[in-house]
């Protein structure tokens, strides 16, 4: 029998036979494909709801380290001159920026009230002055009478009392005037400490109140007073005593030494921190009150605090908080406690420990418990690729 005879008697041909392999391939295929993509789309959503993190640890600053704060400079001795007696302006002697000793004439007001006043007490004394005399006249001759028995016991007591009467009033009499020429010796303004002027808030005729209208401003600036508000987590180890570096942001050059001379030993209960009184000589007037001042505190051993930047922070309801990253890969929130915050980085009081695992830039949507990605740390301390050298 022939190959020909064979195949009609099979009832497949060669070309037949051809497409139903290539149609079972082409299924075989298209659900091996289905297959896959479909685990890939399971894989994809098992991971849509894992978020992909990368962590830092805490850094430990260097034991002794300096602490540099803003800190206030205030002239040692300063005051505000308000008037003490009330009149008109009559003239001003000294402007700011003058130099001035104590006891110096700095300005005079009129007075008008006030001398008339004066002159009706002095008025006063010598009518007071003058009843004194003739009661104390009767009463020695009424004295007299009664112990010649000329006049009753009752008509020189009388006498005395009145006598009394009028030596009380003197001493008023004496005691207003007083009082008047002190207020009148206040028309004179004058300096009470050696300084200069900072500030002249008076002119020539302006009315003049006592006790509420300000009329110069006196600093003494030969030594300064630096004021420094520190954090609570340093408050212990600032002490009377230890000594500071000052420098200022127009003479970066120059560096200053104070001394911290009292604490406020108290924190303040709305910044926490603890106000620090420094002291500075100042004998050529090199630094002026008011300006900002860098205070560095050479800190003792053991005052070393832990880092983080700053992008590794939650800010949330419940306070100030960040993710920690788990060995298991779940997410746990700590409750922080800021000593100092120095821009990039804040300094940590209380909430992580130097071998935790903080997550950098955390979602907002980041929770308790949640599990998360952790990042492939990338490599380092690669040498560095040069350029191929053609030459």
């Amino acid at each position: 029998m022939s190959n020909t005879t064979r195949r009609r008697q099979s009832g497949l041909s060669l070309p037949a036979l051809l497409i139903i392999v290539v149609v079972l391939a082409l299924a075989a295929w298209g659900i091996f494909s289905r297959i896959h993509a479909r685990e890939n789309l399971r894989k994809e959503a098992a991971d849509a709801g894992t978020v992909t993190v990368s962590t830092v640890t805490p850094k430990s600053a260097a034991e002794g380290d300096g602490l540099t704060l803003p800190g206030t400079v205030d002239a040692y001795t300063r005051a505000t001159l308000n008037a003490r007696t009330s009149g008109y302006l009559k003239r001003w002697l000294v402007d700011i920026g003058t130099p001035v000793k104590a006891g110096q004439l700095l300005a005079e007001i009129e007075t008008p009230e006030v001398d008339e006043q004066l002159r009706q007490a002095e008025a006063d004394l010598r009518q007071a002055e003058a009843n004194a005399a003739l009661a104390e006249t009767t009463e020695t001759r009424s004295k007299a009478l009664v112990a010649g028995g000329l006049t009753s016991q009752q008509d020189a007591d009388e006498k005395i009392g009145d006598a009394a009467v009028k030596r009380a009033a003197l001493a008023s009499a004496k005691a207003n005037l007083a009082r008047l020429r002190e207020l009148s010796g206040f028309k004179r303004v004058i300096a009470p400490f050696d300084g200069v002027v900072t500030a002249r808030s008076i002119d020539t005729g302006a009315l003049v109140t006592a006790g509420s209208t300000p009329l110069f401003q006196i600093a003494d600036a030969r030594k300064l007073r630096i004021y420094v508000q520190v954090p609570q987590g340093y408050a212990g180890s600032i002490k009377p005593g230890m000594g500071a570096t000052i420098k200022l942001a127009d003479r970066p050059k120059d560096k200053f030494t104070a001394q911290v001379v009292s604490t406020s030993s108290a924190l303040s209960a709305s910044t926490r921190t603890l106000t620090v009184q420094l002291s500075l000589d100042n004998p050529n007037g090199t630094l002026l009150p008011g300006v900002y001042a860098d205070v560095s505190f050479k800190l003792p051993a053991g005052t070393a605090a832990l880092t983080l930047p700053a992008n590794t922070l939650l800010f949330r309801a419940e306070g100030l908080q960040v993710a920690v990253l788990g060995a298991d890969d779940h997410i746990t929130l700590h409750k922080l406690t800021i000593a100092r915050d120095l821009g990039p980085t804040v300094e940590i009081a209380d909430g992580v420990s130097a071998t935790d695992a903080v997550v950098i830039n955390p979602p907002d949507s980041i929770h308790d418990g949640q599990v998360v990605h952790r990042a492939p740390e990338k490599p380092t301390d690669q040498p560095a690729q040069t350029a191929p050298d053609h030459h």
